[in-house]
């Protein structure tokens, strides 16, 4: 597996409320999982344990295990857990240091001692595959939001992890940019086998290219499973998240070969409704 956790709470310093709650699930690797829940949830509690933020530099009381790759999140140092899982926040300039595109690719492996040869060609093989032959020289606070983001996860990239954690990376994004995110991570996941775990409201956007959703609510596991049969349970709507407005169509609609199959996607639905016209 490529994540492993198993009894998982957690609750920061100064406060009493665990923030999370006794939380299993095992996610293999290659896949490409959503993770969603009302605000305050412990979505981005959650990201923060695996690549070891919690415990090591966000203190608190975690019970529990963490296991990602193979090694114990709290046995290890978080240099050597950016290795095996990249965190890309929501906000993109909170991660971009650099003078240059080119340069911020290069920093990471350069702060973990790659050689230099391997560090040349790991930047040019992630500007070629994340298509960032323009941006190569400007820097990246002259970036719009979605060039910024597809930098943002280049330079995670670049330090070859095996997981790659994403904390709603469309937020602050235009529905194009959005998809395009959405197009790139997908691909990624296919190409490179990437485990994907992806934290997202834009269900509607998210939900086409995920294998699983994860739903929290309370800091505790709710639902786990295969997207289409999660966002019709009812409980999921009632906890504050936002189905799809093409999914809640389609249940009102009468007709049982129609309520037999959810549409994730206004285009499945679409495809759906034509077959049933054909017949």
């Amino acid at each position: 597996m490529s994540i492993e956790i198993s009894e998982l709470s957690f609750t920061y310093s100064g406060s009493t409320a665990k923030v999370l709650d006794q939380i299993s699930l095992s996610i293999p690797q290659g896949a490409f999982v959503g993770l969603v829940g009302p605000s305050g949830c412990g979505k981005t509690t959650l990201a923060r344990c695996l690549n070891g933020l919690i415990p090591h530099f966000h203190p608190g009381e975690l019970e529990g295990t963490v296991n990602v790759c193979g090694l114990e999140v709290q046995d290890h140092h978080a240099h050597e857990l950016a290795q095996k899982v990249g965190l890309v926040f929501q906000n993109p300039e909170n991660q971009l240091i650099a003078p240059t595109v080119e340069r911020e690719l290069a920093f990471g492996p350069e702060n973990l001692g790659v050689p230099r040869d391997q560090i040349r060609h790991r930047v040019e093989t992630l500007i070629q595959q994340i298509r960032l032959e323009e941006l190569r020289d400007k820097a990246p606070y002259e970036l719009s939001g979605g060039e910024q983001q597809r930098v943002a996860i280049a330079a995670v990239l670049a330090l070859e992890p095996d997981i790659l954690v994403l904390d709603e990376p469309t937020a602050n994004l235009d529905p194009l940019s959005a998809y395009e995110i959405l197009q790139l991570l997908s691909q990624l996941n296919r190409d490179m086998q990437l485990t994907v775990l992806l934290i997202e409201h834009r269900l509607e956007l998210v939900l086409p290219h995920i294998q699983e959703l994860i739903v929290l609510a309370n800091g505790r596991l709710v639902r786990k499973g295969p997207p289409n049969q999660v966002v019709t349970d009812p409980e999921v709507a009632k906890i504050g998240v936002a189905v799809p407005n093409v999914v809640q169509l389609i249940k009102q609609v009468n007709h049982p070969k129609l309520a037999s199959h959810t549409p994730l996607s206004v285009g499945q639905a679409i495809k759906l409704i034509l077959q049933e016209i054909k017949r």
